[in-house]
């Protein structure tokens, strides 16, 4: 058995340069026009670079942002759930033609990031791409006030990627290429790899999902998020270590893979569970596990309108294929972890385990039992929540 095939079926599409190409092109783009992206772009652009976004070449032309917002395909037909786009304010994209290039930079030290050749600039309707998208255009919802304060003009074209920021030097070999989780995969025999999407540290459900699928598949890829968050959600240092003591304390030998990629959250709910199994497949995962209320946020997403999208696509949209799981929680009477489809007892007998609990009880220095989290995960988080405490 082999890995599953990148999206497209084409192989990896990788646009970070390296070599003598990264430093003729270096030197080219300091003369260029420069365009500072936002952080979320700067995310799609060191997603592009590592093949992440595979088969994508570059940002979406209108053409495909209709059909991914509309439909969920590019302009030739091939499945795409999220249109990754780039913007800019009206006066810099007057002064900026038609099939010529750019150096993007970054938004935070203005580092060139990439090189663009500009194809086409084109107005969109924000308010709609929110509406197919995040089904809301409630201006509180974090991915629509991002999506409705960005520039009003969006530029398509093929980039050459040049960096990938500071996320190799700030996370080490937690950053890890699509490549390189294949590399590992194959290394330890893996074929069927399930992937475990994740912005918080992995409290008892958390483990009960990922000890399911590791009973029926090779091994599973921890995957976190390394790029903005929400304000109050965990940062992406603290999270790592507290994953990497619970897979030491409590999982068999080579059955992890904590690995992390560079993408801001979008809150996008089932669309954005899609866009998460997309680029699984890309890293190498057959299957990615789908929970309650997967990559959503508030109350804009039923809890299971993640498990349902996937039944809505055509069969051979993705590769990677959901696990789909029940809400999980400890169940006193039946003396451990369970879900809804094994646990025949009463709410009353329940303790629900949510991430945002987590942080309430912990931010609170409020007491967290040994049935929702794991101590030696419970350390670590209580020593950050303490250095927040003394700021």
């Amino acid at each position: 058995m082999s890995l599953v095939e990148p999206h497209g079926g084409h192989g990896l599409l990788e646009l970070l340069l390296e070599g003598d190409a990264l430093a003729a092109e270096l030197a080219r783009a300091a003369s260029l026009p420069k365009v500072r992206v936002s952080s979320r772009e700067k995310g799609d652009i060191i997603m592009l670079g590592i093949g992440g976004f595979t088969p994508l070449d570059g940002f979406m032309s209108h053409a495909d942002w209709i059909g991914v917002c509309d439909g969920m395909k590019l302009a030739n037909g091939l499945f795409w759930p999220i249109p990754i786009t780039l913007s800019t304010d009206p006066a810099t994209a007057g002064t900026i033609k038609i099939g010529g290039d750019i150096a993007l930079t970054d938004p935070d030290n203005g580092e060139i990031l990439a090189t663009m050749r500009v194809t086409e600039k084109y107005a969109i309707d924000k308010a709609h791409e929110c509406a197919t998208v995040f089904k809301t255009t409630d201006a509180k919802h974090p991915g629509v006030k991002l999506v409705m304060e960005q520039g009003d003009i969006n530029l398509a074209g093929p980039i050459k990627v040049l960096s990938q920021g500071d996320f190799p030097q700030k996370y080490g070999d937690l950053f890890m290429s699509p490549r390189q989780t294949r590399e590992q995969f194959e290394a330890l025999g893996w074929s069927k790899v399930a992937a475990f999407q994740t912005r918080n540290p992995m409290h008892r459900s958390h483990e009960y999902l990922a000890k399911i699928a590791i009973e029926t598949c090779d091994g599973v890829l921890i995957h976190s998020l390394l790029g903005n968050l929400k304000p109050g959600d965990i940062p992406a240092e603290v999270r790592a270590k507290a994953i990497g003591t619970l897979t030491e304390n409590y999982f068999v030998k080579k059955t992890v893979i904590q690995a992390g990629y560079p993408l801001d959250m979008r809150y996008a709910g089932p669309r954005e569970a899609l866009l998460h199994a997309l680029f699984r497949q890309n890293y190498g995962c057959s299957h990615q596990i789908v929970g309650r209320d997967h990559a959503g946020v508030g109350s804009y997403y039923g809890p299971f309108d993640a498990h349902h999208i996937f039944d809505t696509i055509p069969e051979d949209a993705l590769q990677t294929q959901p696990l789909k799981i029940d809400i999980a929680f400890w169940c006193y009477k039946c003396g451990g972890m369970a879900s809804g489809r094994t646990c025949p007892h009463t709410d009353a007998d329940r303790l629900q385990v949510s991430g945002t609990q987590l942080r309430k009880s912990l931010s609170e220095g409020s007491d967290v039992p040994p049935e929702f989290s794991r101590p030696e995960v419970l350390a670590i988080l209580r020593e950050y929540y303490a250095t927040l405490a003394e700021k």
